[in-house]
């Protein structure tokens, strides 16, 4: 499917999912569940997983033209999100085994793989110092710690799961010791807690606690103790797929915000003739054109398998701000109307805020390109 064709598919579904839709889910804080079963049939959510186990087998490229186009029409794909990221842990690192026993039923939408468990309460950015640990015991691990802004468990089948598997004090390096592993929720029972966490958004995110949970030793993705490599890819294409959304988000607040001033009269004439009006506007929509163009250059490196760490990570920070940007331009364009939820600008306000400091902080982006690119010291 060409570019264009793909988007227009996109547009047209997402059209059948009005702003009431969205306020009537955010103001009761519920999962968009007909949305998200729409996209799974149409074969949205499994455009990366490949022909073979019942994917489109489709690239990162249009992975980030659906969710472009799902946030511009004032949707927000990080309701389903996770199921394209994630699946680049399974596909680049699991077994033959392990894809077919997954894969198809993710792709005909009978298990979903919305969840990722890595981030926890005392480690915040700094992933090594993850404590939750899986000790194994024969053909088993068994887990036990807490995660925290853990989303979409409460819709997920099975949740990926970022583990210790040798303590911190005895690798020889701290990116070392930890272990990937699929864990299937529906078996989990007691040992694990799920405690939700309410957040400025409808963002279905939680506290985990794990008390002896029982995995598998065939769920473990890859060699053990090699998981941080692991993830690695997948956070890249996290962050691209999240610029994407921030790209899409940045422009439903200029479409909207631009329409509004041209018809919107103040004083006998358009508030758009004002430049108070015209130049933030402007502004915003070149930072996110530019956004686009740096999304654009990661994406060709990530599709032909070349390092893009750097990019990604630069694609999520300037897409984040220029969304960040064109929603303070449209809530200034309209006014008091723009805290009217009717409009949609003070949901997806909340919204654009999340992704400057999730799912790694701007801060954080800043400091890998000083060091890794620019090659200055550590900074932390």
């Amino acid at each position: 499917m060409l570019d264009n064709e793909l988007r227009d598919a996109v547009r047209s579904l997402c059209a059948r999912y009005g702003e009431d839709y969205w306020q009537a889910h955010d103001r009761d804080r519920t999962y968009p569940e007909a949305f998200v079963r729409d996209l799974t049939q149409a074969g949205y959510l499994s455009c990366l997983i490949p022909e073979a186990y019942g994917g489109a087998g489709l690239g990162l490229r249009e992975a980030c033209a659906i969710m472009e186009e799902i946030n511009r029409s004032g949707a927000n794909s990080a309701a389903c999100h996770a199921q394209m990221y994630t699946m680049g842990t399974v596909l680049r690192h699991g077994s033959e085994e392990q894809k077919r026993r997954w894969l198809p039923g993710i792709a005909a939408g009978e298990l979903r793989l919305q969840a990722f468990a890595v981030t926890e309460a005392d480690a915040g950015s700094d992933t090594t110092r993850i404590a939750t640990f899986a000790e194994r015991r024969g053909d088993r691990y068994v887990v036990t710690g807490r995660k925290i802004f853990i989303s979409r468990v409460q819709h997920s089948d099975l949740m990926v799961l970022l583990a210790r598997t040798t303590p911190l004090d005895r690798v020889e390096k701290r990116t070392g010791g930890l272990s990937v592993f699929v864990v299937d929720l529906r078996e989990a029972g007691d040992a694990l807690r799920v405690v939700p966490v309410e957040t400025m958004i409808n963002h279905e995110t939680n506290e985990l606690f794990f008390d002896g949970l029982e995995i598998p030793a065939e769920n473990r993705i890859g060699e053990e103790g090699k998981g941080f490599s692991y993830i690695l890819g997948g956070m890249n294409a996290e962050r691209i797929l999240l610029g994407s959304e921030s790209v899409g988000d940045a422009h439903y607040f200029i479409d909207r915000a631009a329409r509004y001033a041209g018809e919107r009269e103040v004083f006998g004439r358009p508030i758009g003739q004002n430049q108070g009006i015209q130049f933030p506007l402007a502004r915003a929509y070149i930072r996110t054109r530019a956004a686009a163009a740096l999304r654009d250059e990661a994406v060709a490196l990530y599709d032909a398998g070349a390092p893009c760490g750097a990019e990604a990570n630069m694609c999520k920070l300037t897409a984040s701000e220029a969304a960040w940007e064109a929603a303070n331009a449209a809530m200034d364009t309209f006014g008091g109307y723009g805290l009217a939820s009717e409009y949609g600008i003070e949901r997806k306000f909340r919204e654009a805020r999340l992704y400057l400091v999730a799912p790694v902080s701007n801060n954080m982006v800043l400091a890998h390109v000083g060091q890794h690119v620019l090659g200055l010291p550590r900074s932390f």
